[in-house]
């Protein structure tokens, strides 16, 4: 690492050790030079690296003043100079074209990689394209901050036996070196990148020609690496009467043999580097190592030297058993956590005791933005509220999740799922207030989209509307005003989605015009009854920062190939892809609570240069901090050295000097780290198993954090867990159902407690959205099948009977409009259970079967003299066969399990002999009279053994099971017309109900558990 030599002079350049904090030292020596004179102070310019470091030293000079008036001087980030003193010089760097707008940029190397694409046989849509386009982007600002001239060196990438390959993706790659630098001189602008670095080489270009007057010092602060347009800059600085560079952390006791050979992933290699370039030794450089008035060191002077020895590079290890070896790691510990989410909560706990000491600062740095958004939910917990510096993705705000949820809405055609994320949405209204809007989306879920899904458009809601309204037992049954109040809500949606539906679904259109048709759409289910959609929509710092985006699509997206609707939702996901906003959801939490003054959240970026009293180091592992070392798509690491573009490791020693300098921002650091990320081990970062390998060396170790113990006793209970007990709700007699079905009986003895939910509580279980068909569907086309057959032959049996029969079962099986793969799946089972219930017919009637066939009956039975009074039982018998002597033959049909013998003696299921109990007590129309001669349950499943038969009892036996069952209803009955009486989840143990729809409700799995670990 060699660059020009400037001469050893003193006061040109400084130093501030890493245990100083370093804007305070800048504002307290700035103050000084200027004689502590209020208005002397503001003349001057400090250069920072970032808007983060500006701010934190603008806040520095109010803590230096305590609050007193003073002029501050002129603080700015390097990046935000402006032409504004280029312009008074008359600099030629004026002459430089504008920078291309970010938008059309991307959107024209969208459309040159398609082209590119499909010169190779590579057909891309839009929405893939766009990725690829930002990834070319960024190789040219790459190149351009490097001042790499891709034009060049690209071609001489590659050499052996890559060239060949190589070939083929510089010819991909002729876009960037060929095609783009023409388009850009065609149209008369520049990359962003170039004209940025073209600005600050005549910056630096007219300082060096015409310095400042004399008093009017440039000083550049808190760099650690730098580009080589920022080095042009940081050398005419030094060149200046009063120009002073100021460094943070140098390490001023690497030996030079160690320093001269720094491997790019070492925290120092990035100033090693810089001081090279400008030709510093370190031997010249001031130390500015006094603390200001009152002021306090940010972390013990010994935890630098701790670091720098422990992260030693590998040709230096024998140091590490220097007899003078620092080992004190005072104020340093570690947390380690078993997952992501304990991390998090361990992490809010160190927060949030910090919180306790009046005054003191606490933050979390981190580059890992899920476990920032983890750790910020778990600080609300205490309703402190983290000031999050990082801003949050404009790509997870709620208006851009809108626009998305729009588009896949509508190319989804409108279904139930994707149809209530939409109007669902808070910033839904459809022209009604919001509230109004919420109550019209439950009511279309509840009562329409609730089950399979409708078909496809409002077309399609409307049918389903329509046939659920058609249905005497469905949910609108009850509601007979509903229809019209959907229909009319239908209506309000078929109009704001209207601009999207009117534009052709399967064909191409153009890009432009499908974003012009989403904001429209989105402007119009946006609008309340007061409001324009359009001040809804764009309100805020998101929606402003949306809206800006959107323009910029529309106005520059016209060059792109036309695209389905589809595609949207991937466009704007890349478009969006990496931009940030500030806004007020970042600035204000629930309720509009401000932030916390004290809690602090910062990336890597961000917390250069700041300080607090506890710092936490979070996501502490390989592929996070550091972050995985990745060459990028288009070149290997040795190809990028050819190129002169840096190596991968140089992002990694930035890592490790964020690292090191923020282990050095305060007094307390917990470094923490999870042995698991997303369901999978990590690897702890290689700083911290460098720093525990060299505490072990020497028989010490970092102490661990007790967060984790404070963790597991803000969640223990005092004392032994005591599980809630089993539900006892008695209800008034005046409130419990005297009506059943003869299905409720079975629950009512299984799972009182689901009569209770259901019929007192009135609480129904919902449907599933878009529910796809199950053995429910399956045994429902085998019953309208059977039911079908026999209606039509009530009596006679044609010859060919099996054949016809397989027809009306394949009829039926056509009209539930099933997905093709289960139709097909179920034929073949369906037609086997056709042709066995034609024989077992045939076989019947061969044996003088029945003389007429009846489905599908209703009938009832209304029990007299019980305490609370009548009581009436319901049924509906699957099929009554009539018998020339007066006997009935009752059948049961079952798709699923068969009943055992045992549990229909037993009364455990009852329904088919609570129906004899009917029948005998002419419960049912006519011509059903007379005396059940049998119950038989055939089981139709279609399978290898395509049915079974349980024929439960005749004769005598028969007739005492239903008598012994007309008892026992009478005793269910009755004992629960005692008030005293409760309603029990699951009172007997091994006969629970098969489906528990309420179990969740009466909490069974926790009281069950309890109950089998005592024996019960």
């Amino acid at each position: 690492m060699t660059g020009p030599t400037t001469a050893c002079v003193r006061g040109r350049t400084a130093v501030v050790p890493s245990h100083v904090p370093f804007v305070d030292q800048i504002a307290a020596r700035w103050l000084e030079q200027a004689g502590h004179d209020a208005q002397a102070c503001g003349n001057g310019l400090i250069l920072l690296p970032s808007r983060r470091a500006a701010r934190a030293l603008t806040e520095a000079f109010v803590r230096q003043v305590d609050g007193r008036p003073i002029l501050l001087p002129r603080i700015a980030p390097i990046a935000a100079l402006d032409e504004a003193s280029l312009a008074l010089s008359g600099c030629s760097a004026l002459d430089l074209p504008p920078a291309v707008d970010p938008v059309r940029r991307l959107a024209t190397l969208t459309l040159l990689v398609m082209q590119a694409g499909r010169a190779f046989g590579d057909v891309q849509g839009v929405d893939q394209a766009w990725p690829l386009a930002r990834a070319l982007a960024d190789l040219m600002d790459e190149a351009e901050w490097a001042e790499c001239d891709l034009c060049e060196r690209l071609p001489h990438a590659a050499e052996g036996d890559f060239a060949q390959h190589w070939h083929q993706t510089l010819k991909f790659l002729s876009i960037v070196t060929s095609v783009w630098p023409a388009w850009l001189a065609e149209q008369g602008v520049m990359n962003p990148v170039a004209r940025q670095t073209g600005l600050l080489h005549a910056q630096a270009a007219r300082w060096m020609e015409t310095p400042p007057p004399a008093g009017y010092p440039i000083w550049a602060a808190g760099f650690s690496d730098a580009v080589p347009s920022t080095i042009a800059m940081l050398r005419a600085v030094m060149s200046l009467p009063d120009g002073l560079l100021v460094l943070p952390g140098v390490d001023m006791d690497c030996d030079d043999e160690v320093w001269q050979r720094l491997p790019p992933d070492h925290p120092q290699a990035g100033t090693a580097h810089m001081l090279a370039e400008l030709g510093i030794e370190r031997t010249c450089m001031e130390q500015w190592d006094t603390l200001t008035d009152g002021g306090e060191a940010s972390s013990p002077v010994s935890r630098a030297s701790l670091l720098a020895r422990a992260l030693l590079p590998a040709h230096a290890l024998e140091r590490w058993r220097a007899p003078d070896a620092p080992v004190a790691a005072d104020g340093l510990s570690v947390l380690r956590s078993a997952d992501q989410q304990e991390e998090a909560a361990a992490i809010a706990m160190v927060l949030r005791q910090v919180l306790e000491q009046p005054g003191r600062r606490a933050a979390l740095v981190t580059p890992d933005r899920a476990l920032a958004g983890r750790v910020a939910t778990e600080l609300v917990r205490w309703g402190v509220i983290a000031d999050d510096s990082a801003g949050e993705s404009l790509l997870t705000v709620p208006q851009t999740a809108f626009l998305r949820l729009i588009v896949q809405a509508v190319d989804g055609g409108l279904s139930p799922v994707a149809l209530l994320s939409v109007i669902k949405h808070p910033l839904a209204a459809c022209g009604l207030s919001p509230g109004n809007c919420r109550a019209s989306a439950r009511q279309l879920e509840r009562l329409v989209l609730r089950g399979p899904a409708p078909p496809p458009g409002i077309a399609g809601l409307r049918r389903a509307l329509a046939r659920a309204a058609d249905d005497p037992h469905g949910a609108l049954a009850d509601a007979p005003d509903a229809p019209e109040e959907i229909n009319a809500f239908l209506t309000r949606l078929e109009t704001a989605f209207g601009p999207l539906l009117a534009l052709p679904g399967s064909t191409l259109v153009p890009v432009s015009v499908l974003l012009a048709a989403l904001v429209e759409t989105a402007q119009a289910l946006a609008a309340t009854d007061t409001t324009d959609g359009a001040d809804r929509l764009w309100a805020g710092e998101e929606g402003n920062a949306l809206g800006q985006h959107m323009s910029a699509m529309l106005a520059w997206c016209d060059v792109l190939p036309d695209a389905r609707l589809g595609a949207l939702d991937g466009l704007l996901a890349s478009s969006l892809a990496g931009m940030t906003v500030q806004g007020r959801r970042a600035v204000r939490g629930r309720e509009g609570t401000a932030v916390h003054p004290r809690v602090f959240i910062w990336g890597l970026l961000e917390a250069r240069l700041q300080t607090a009293d506890t710092i936490v180091l979070g996501g502490l592992v390989e592929t996070v901090w550091p972050p995985a070392t990745d060459p990028g798509p288009w070149m290997s690491r040795p190809m990028r050295t050819r190129v002169g573009l840096p190596s991968p490791e140089w992002a990694i020693g930035q890592a490790a000097h964020d690292f090191v300098s923020c282990a050095c921002a305060a007094p307390d650091v917990v470094l923490s780290l999870a042995a698991r990320r997303q369901g999978a081990p990590t690897v702890p970062a290689r700083w911290l198993v460098r720093l525990d390998a060299y505490l072990a060396g020497h028989g010490h170790s970092l102490p661990a954090h007790p967060a984790l113990r404070w963790l597991d006793s803000l969640d223990r209970p005092d004392g032994a867990a005591v599980p809630v007990a089993p539900p006892r709700p008695r209800p008034a007699v005046g409130l419990r159902p005297r009506s059943l079905s003869v299905t409720e009986i079975e629950t009512w003895m299984r799972d009182p407690y689901a009569i209770y939910a259901r019929r007192i509580l009135r609480l129904r279980p919902l449907a599933d959205l878009e529910e796809l068909a199950d053995a429910a569907d399956y045994g429902q086309i085998v019953h309208a099948a059977l039911d079908r057959w026999f209606r039509a032959h009530p009596a006679d049996w044609p010859h060919d009977g099996a054949a016809r029969m397989r027809d009306v079962f394949a009829d039926v099986l056509r009209e539930a409009a099933l997905r093709p793969a289960l139709a097909a799946w179920w034929a073949p089972r369906l037609d086997r259970i056709a042709t066995w219930c034609a024989q077992a017919e045939e076989t019947r009637r061969a044996t003088g079967g029945p003389r007429t066939v009846l489905t599908e009956l209703a009938g009832k039975m209304r029990l007299e003299d019980l305490p609370a009074g009548p009581f009436t039982l319901r049924g509906r018998a699957d099929r009554i066969d009539l018998h020339g002597d007066g006997g009935l033959s009752l059948f049961d049909y079952k798709t699923g399990t068969l009943p055992t013998r045992r549990s229909v003696m037993e009364g455990w299921q009852s329904q088919l002999v609570l129906e004899a109990a009917m029948i005998e007590c002419g419960g049912f129309p006519p011509p059903v009279a007379g005396t059940v001669a049998e119950l038989v349950y055939w089981r139709l499943t279609g399978g290898h053994v395509p049915a079974q038969v349980l024929d439960v009892a005749r004769g005598a036996e028969l007739a005492e099971l239903i008598a012994g069952c007309r008892k026992g209803l009478r005793d269910l009955v009755t004992a629960y017309d005692n008030p005293d009486q409760p309603y029990l989840s699951h009172p007997f143990p091994g006969e629970e109900p098969r489906f528990a729809d309420y179990a969740h409700l009466a909490r069974v799995a926790e009281w069950s558990a309890a109950r089998e670990e005592n024996g019960g």
